[in-house]
């Protein structure tokens, strides 16, 4: 049995999966477990997933009901709930079965199925389509086989993949465009639901002294640090999976995730952020900023928002200074 791991945990509301990572060039194959949970509960399951080295726990309605944004740390409940865990090639999953059985007293297992996922050639032809972005004067994010020929171009290596973040969301690029009009040199960053690590990583790239990456998902984590490889900045980025493990205060924190948690963990943000240091907040919608600066009015001296209309949403950048 592979040791224990505690894997990305998601929630969706549309009945594809989709299990078939990127790691650099290598190709790898997963298996990925389905099964209808009917009265089981999910956080045993998702243990015992956990405990068969699943790469990612995924919970969804076998029926489609969406559920939009559920709490961090809270597990929606469906009338018929469906539990998916993603594991390596290499992967046990008789194993897995029989222990399903084992520790929750089942004379057979539910409805459940196994299925192999192959990471082909053909499910990277997309990636043809992604050309080099250039974003205000010098910064481009550019997938790796992209080339730009601006002079003095500040170039951020990207390849969509393992976690969402590219810079092609209205969201980022309104992140992205923020730190290009700052004078990080020599600043210190955190980037608070990381992703793909893309604005960290163009943060260094565009002088930043050294930066930290938090996110609560494996795949992110995994996504960052092999970005920041590839982008030449490992050495100046921390990335960890927990808020816990952020200590200090830095010059800059940006926080491009959703509204309802930035207003949830507005405590644990803000702290971070240095006397007289900078924040950005995004992901939020038009609708959803006067709400989400309330949550921070206390300690942060907001600027004027910046709106940017995408595919008929008006989304907002919150930024200002700590008090």
């Amino acid at each position: 049995m592979p040791p224990s791991r505690k894997a990305a945990r998601t929630f969706i509301i549309s009945r594809s999966v989709s299990a078939s990572f990127d790691r650099g060039n290598t190709a790898v194959d997963w298996q990925q477990f389905v099964m209808n949970l009917g009265t089981l509960n999910p956080a045993a399951v998702e243990s015992i997933f956990n405990r068969h080295g699943a790469w990612s726990v995924t919970l969804s309605d076998a029926a489609d009901s969406p559920v939009l944004e559920p709490p961090p740390g809270e597990t929606p409940l469906w009338a018929d709930t469906r539990i998916t865990g993603l594991f390596s090639a290499d992967a046990n999953l008789d194993e897995l079965e029989q222990d399903l059985i084992t520790t929750l007293t089942l004379t057979r297992l539910p409805p459940h199925r196994r299925q192999r996922l192959a990471d082909r050639a053909c499910e990277r032809e997309w990636l043809k389509d992604f050309e080099p972005m250039r974003f205000v004067e010098g910064l481009w994010i550019s997938p790796s086989h992209g080339e730009v020929s601006a002079d003095d171009a500040v170039i951020v290596q990207m390849d969509p993949g393992l976690a969402f973040g590219t810079g092609t969301h209205a969201t980022t690029a309104l992140c992205l465009e923020w730190l290009d009009a700052l004078p990080l040199s020599d600043k210190t960053l955190l980037d608070y639901g990381c992703g793909s690590g893309v604005l960290a990583i163009a943060a260094l790239k565009l002088g930043c002294r050294d930066a930290m990456a938090m996110d609560i998902d494996l795949q992110a984590v995994l996504a960052t640090r092999q970005n920041a490889i590839a982008n030449g900045v490992r050495d100046r980025l921390s990335v960890v999976n927990n808020a816990n493990e952020i200590s200090g205060v830095f010059d800059v924190v940006v926080a491009n995730i959703l509204a309802g948690p930035l207003v949830q963990y507005a405590e644990s943000i803000t702290p971070t952020v240095a006397g007289g240091g900078m924040l950005a907040l995004s992901g939020v919608l038009c609708e959803q900023a006067a709400a989400v600066m309330e949550a921070y009015e206390a300690w942060i001296a907001f600027d004027e928002p910046v709106f940017r209309e995408q595919d008929g949403q008006t989304w907002t950048r919150l930024t200002g200074s700590r008090r």
